[in-house]
């Protein structure tokens, strides 16, 4: 007999496939029966396969009415069937109509996990207004508990009273360093065969990106540092790994790609797997985003013994230590960014130093572990 029945909601199935998994494979072992809400977006059959109870859901990735009245009915459809014990919610539109159609299906334990608040500083006055407005109102009125992956989000929502201080959580991210992002566990026949893949040598410095294609993660800012480095040094390489969903592709990006593909020093790996190996044949790794929750990216890289460049914003600040584990640099700053970038090739004890620093920090803040007791002590307390 199980514990308790636990909906988890997310917008698409590769949030579920990338991010969700660990816990609702450890939740699952602790006991309770997990299904998953998410629209499919190329994930929900192979997640299927697995074992794993998904349900398709329609879910825009915006505020458009009729969509999220669609995707209300279906949940509540969903949740009436079932009658959950829990519903566990991300992403931020997923999440809002998750809490909607949870509470007008009677649900007691609604759980919200913010992986980064949608205002950001970025925004216009009104602009923030309005999602803050959004999220504490959410807070209070249709979330039980409050999961908070940023300690800024976390320490913001309890000096605000976004709810009852005791029923707010401050949950960090993490990944798994014991296995997965281990230096000590590459295989390096895997990096012999990695390296000769992507044309990279001996002498090459690699710089390295993850993440969606867009204009908001700063890849422009970044081609650009990076084109001004390589003017006056061959032997420097961008790691571009990622891509973009096919809704995101507009003339803009599919132009600049164009561009920098004629640089044979910028290396498209495409979407991958083999992420730890990627960080290990590089040597530094950048994320100069506009804004982000609390980028597992930048975890992975200091897993991995790797110095990293970041834009001062919520999430990225929190966990890259200025000038000890890397650099912060101003938000579309490309001078700042390239600055930070030649000193870092300029100098490889300075990378070695801020990655093994990196890596210690990693071990005692961003275990994957932790965070997953975290959530089933709070499931368990709620229904045992």
């Amino acid at each position: 007999m199980s514990k308790g029945r636990i909906l988890q909601i997310s917008a698409v199935s590769t949030t579920v496939d990338k991010q969700l998994r660990p816990l609702i494979e450890a939740s699952i072992e602790d006991g309770y029966e997990v299904h998953i809400a998410c629209a499919d977006d190329g994930n929900v059959e192979s997640l299927g396969s697995e074992g794993f109870i998904v349900h398709k859901i329609h879910f825009d990735r915006k505020i458009s009415l009729k969509s999220n009245l669609r995707s209300i009915k279906e949940l509540r459809k969903l949740m009436k069937f079932y009658n959950y014990d829990i519903v566990h919610v991300h992403t931020p539109v997923a999440s809002i109509l998750g809490r909607v159609a949870a509470k007008l299906s009677g649900i007691k334990n609604i759980i919200y996990t913010a992986h980064g608040y949608y205002f950001h500083d970025g925004m216009s006055k009104r602009e923030y207004t309005f999602y803050y407005q959004i999220e504490k109102q959410f807070a209070k009125f249709a979330t039980d508990y409050l999961l908070l992956q940023s300690k800024e989000d976390y320490e913001l929502s309890v000096e605000k009273r976004f709810k009852n201080k005791s029923k707010i959580m401050h949950l960090s991210n993490g990944i798994d360093i014991h296995e997965k992002f281990n230096p000590e566990k590459i295989n390096q026949e895997n990096i012999k065969t990695i390296k000769d893949e992507l044309g990279i040598k001996e002498p090459d410095f690699v710089f390295s990106f993850v993440g969606r294609f867009v204009r908001e993660k700063g890849i422009y800012e970044l081609v650009e540092a990076f084109n001004k480095l390589n003017e006056t040094n061959q032997n420097v390489k961008l790691l571009l790994i990622g891509g973009l969903l096919e809704s995101e592709r507009d003339q803009e990006i599919s132009q600049a790609m164009n561009k920098w593909e004629a640089n044979e020093n910028i290396i498209f790996t495409g979407v991958r797997s083999d992420i730890p190996e990627l960080q290990s044949v590089s040597d530094v790794f950048i994320l100069p985003s506009y804004r982000e929750g609390l980028p597992r990216s930048i975890i992975e890289a200091m897993a991995m013994k790797k110095p990293v460049i970041a834009t001062n914003i919520r999430g990225c600040r929190e966990e890259v230590i200025d000038s000890e584990t890397g650099f912060l640099v101003e938000k579309q700053n490309v001078n700042d960014l390239y600055q930070k970038m030649l000193t870092l090739f300029e100098n490889e004890e300075m990378c070695k130093a801020f990655g093994e620093e990196a890596r210690r920090i990693v071990e005692n803040e961003y275990d994957e572990q932790k965070v997953l007791d975290k959530q089933l002590r709070l499931f368990n307390s709620i229904l045992l």
